[in-house]
């Protein structure tokens, strides 16, 4: 007899997919071959097991069912050989053309788009990011509703003229869709307000902040842990990391900096997605700097590159200063490496893993965080000692001596401190037992 346990393995064994890339007009065969890996390493994430692949190439797109009939029969055929349970396709199906392929094939059909949602679903581990999955679910699902009820759609009763059960469910579920939606997004509002009051914290602070970016799996979560000793999630899947986490690195010459980690970006991200996690983008635009990762393993490293910095732009973040860092440098070959930083001027090879390079990396952050900084002098009351504090933790003192009423400082700072020092700037830096003079005496 089976054991309860066997039994259950068995009836949770994994979805077998079938995968299909196109190639089209505007995505050539190369591309739309990268793509396809790509969306194959996306449904090993979800847990599925890949029963087969093809690469077509989309002409004439159809309304109904995107490609032709023939070519849809081919399609299924090949998924039925490979006794695939689903099918997916790297293309979006538009609620029509996905309900078509469900009758047409029998199986579960669905897009990049729902896959990677599905993907964020199951990483999601904070409130905020459930709220924001749960949103691009509701805004996926809504006009894909008509297709669930096909069948309630046949059922009509009572007076000529009444709608059909089919019918008066979908408005229910679309009403209740329509209120949840709202819901969320009122409570992702108060969370944003919250995260604004933290960030405005940590501006008053003055303390430096750096965000890193990134492709998807380029390891951004493992530099995090090998900058800060942290202990982040940090998985050799796509989306391993959906909330940003931030962690205090204390720099070489004694300067403070947050270190947050953002979501990976990636090809064709639903556009539900990249306004749901407006929010979690949002730490990019709002760093002093950022951290670019590459994935030095990956033979499409420059098109992972291309899509980070158009994200960026579109985010408002392109004008923030950036350190290029090729990361995995352990598991490429020499000439890669060579190769690469001959391409990207200035950037930076590193390893995680190994610790290879991260000491210069520590030195680049720490040197774009003082380039611009101006130098003054300051006349600080001792009741006001936390100025001095602040200027030896964001800036670099270049002399320092006291007397009996105050402290004075030659020193940088970088321009984001210069409205907390305003009232303390000196017309000149005495040497000790000279008179002091300071702006509007």
């Amino acid at each position: 007899m089976m054991s309860n346990t066997a039994q259950k393995n068995q009836n949770e064994s994994a979805e077998r997919a079938f995968l299909v890339g196109m190639a089209t007009d505007r995505i050539r065969k190369e591309e739309a071959r990268e793509l396809l890996d790509e969306l194959h390493g996306l449904a090993q994430t979800l847990g599925l097991d890949i029963a087969g692949e093809m690469l077509i190439q989309l002409r004439d797109p159809t309304p109904s069912l995107l490609v032709g009939s023939g070519k849809a029969d081919e399609i299924v055929a090949a998924a039925e050989e490979m006794h695939a349970d689903s099918i997916i396709f790297d293309h979006i199906l538009t609620p029509v053309q996905q309900r078509n392929w469900e009758k047409l094939s029998s199986k579960k059909v669905y897009d990049r788009a729902e896959l990677i949602i599905k993907i964020f679903a199951s990483r999601a581990l904070t409130k905020e990011a459930s709220l924001q999955v749960e949103l691009a679910q509701l805004q996926y699902a809504l006009p894909r509703l008509a297709h669930s009820y096909d069948d309630l759609m046949r059922q009509r009763g009572g007076r000529y003229g009444t709608k059909g059960s089919g019918e008066q469910k979908i408005e229910l579920d679309r009403r209740e869709i329509e209120r949840r939606i709202h819901e969320i997004q009122n409570e992702l509002e108060a969370v944003r307000k919250e995260r604004a009051v933290q960030r405005r914290r940590r501006e008053r602070a003055s303390v430096p902040r750096a965000a890193i970016v990134g492709y998807t799996n380029a390891g951004k979560s493992s530099l995090l842990n090998a900058l800060t000793a942290a202990s982040v999630r940090a998985e050799d899947k796509l989306f391993a990391t959906l909330d940003p986490t931030t962690r205090r690195l204390t720099l070489t010459r004694g300067q403070t900096l947050l270190l947050t980690d953002t979501v990976g970006f990636i090809r064709n991200l639903p556009h539900g997605l990249v306004e749901a996690f407006h929010s979690t983008l949002e730490e990019a635009s709002q760093a002093d700097i950022l951290i670019h990762v590459a994935d030095a393993s990956d033979s499409r490293v420059d098109a992972h590159i291309a899509t980070t910095i158009q994200v960026l732009s579109e985010i408002g973040a392109q004008d923030v200063p950036r350190i290029l860092v090729l990361n995995k440098i352990d598991l490429a070959e020499p000439d890669v490496v060579h190769s690469f930083l001959a391409r990207y001027s200035g950037s930076l090879a590193v390893s995680a893993k190994t610790g290879e390079g991260l000491d210069a990396l520590i030195e680049a952050i720490q040197e774009s965080l003082t380039k611009g900084m101006k130098t003054y002098t300051l006349r600080i009351p001792h009741a006001d000692y936390w100025v001095v504090s602040l200027v030896m933790r964001e800036g670099t003192v270049l002399d320092e001596h006291s007397d009996d009423t105050c402290t004075w400082l030659r020193c940088r700072v970088p321009q984001r401190m210069e409205s907390k020092i305003l009232q303390y700037i000196a017309a000149e830096y005495p040497e000790a037992g000279e008179t002091r003079k300071t702006k509007g005496e």
